[in-house]
Parts: C-alpha cells; sequence; structure tokens
C-alpha cells in the first residue's frame, strides 16, 4: 500500500484500487480564535475617510442568517473621546444596531469610516449567524486620532 498525502485529501492508493478520502478541516475553539484590527493600528493618528481592516485567526466569515460551526461575522464598536471605554455588548441579546455599533452581516472584512475629527477607540466583536456576539471572541480596544 502506498500512501500520499496530497493538499488537504489524504490518497490511499492500493493496487488496483485508489480509495480517496476527504480530510475535514481543523476547527480551533473559540478560546483558541482570534479577532483583532489589521489596520488603523493602536494609537495612529488618520484622516477621513480611513480604512479599517479587519483580522480573525482560526474561524471563518459567515453572512448573518449563516449557521455554520466556527463562523460569524463582524461588528464594529465605536465610541468617541481620549479614554473611552467600549464595553461589550451583553451576551444574552443581539448586538445593538446604531451608530456607535456597525453590523458587517454581508461578511465584509473591511470597511471605510468616515468620522469627525477627534479621538476614538474602536473594538471588533465577532457575532453569530443571529447577531449575538461569540464569548470571546472580540479584539482588543484600539485608540486612533482622527484629524481634518
Amino acid at each position: 500500500m502506498t500512501l500520499f498525502l496530497l493538499a488537504r485529501r489524504l490518497v490511499l492508493v492500493v493496487l488496483p484500487v485508489v480509495l480517496t478520502v476527504t480530510l475535514m478541516p481543523f476547527y480551533a475553539s473559540a478560546a483558541e480564535g482570534r479577532v483583532y484590527v489589521i489596520s488603523p493600528e493602536d494609537g495612529a493618528t488618520v484622516s477621513s475617510p480611513f480604512v479599517v481592516r479587519f483580522g480573525l485567526r482560526e474561524w471563518g466569515i459567515a453572512p448573518a442568517g449563516v449557521d455554520h460551526p466556527k463562523t460569524g461575522h463582524h461588528h464594529l464598536l465605536i465610541q468617541r473621546g481620549r479614554n473611552a471605554d467600549v464595553p461589550l455588548p451583553p451576551a444574552d441579546e443581539p448586538i445593538a444596531y446604531d451608530d456607535n455599533h456597525r453590523h458587517f452581516g454581508g461578511g465584509q472584512t473591511e470597511t471605510t469610516m468616515n468620522l469627525q475629527p477627534g479621538f476614538y477607540a474602536l473594538r471588533l466583536v465577532l457575532g453569530d449567524a443571529n447577531h449575538y456576539p461569540i464569548e470571546s471572541m472580540h479584539s482588543h480596544i484600539i485608540r486612533i486620532r482622527v484629524t481634518e
């Protein structure tokens, strides 16, 4: 018997039969997943409009309404103020939908923001198919300064 590993398929060759087994991807637990802001960096000074890029490791992106294991969609929480806090939303209710809670239910991984000059705190939260926050799947708070 000959054993080959090709990409994500395990191919067993037993003359004269070839058996192909598809390997299932490894999904990490929420504790091993990571949500983060790629850009802008913490402490950055930006001018509007600017792009916010979302990062996600060990999980996948799925649009709102799609319930698939280890997937979710991004929500960007925004608070104005030099030392503003960005509290995590309650775990037992959907994430609010307002100017301080931006939803990206289409599976977007970046957005262009147009904010008034000032200091802001940003945090990403991964939501499930129904917009409930996924436990421990949130970024650290990043602080930026927006200029004209």
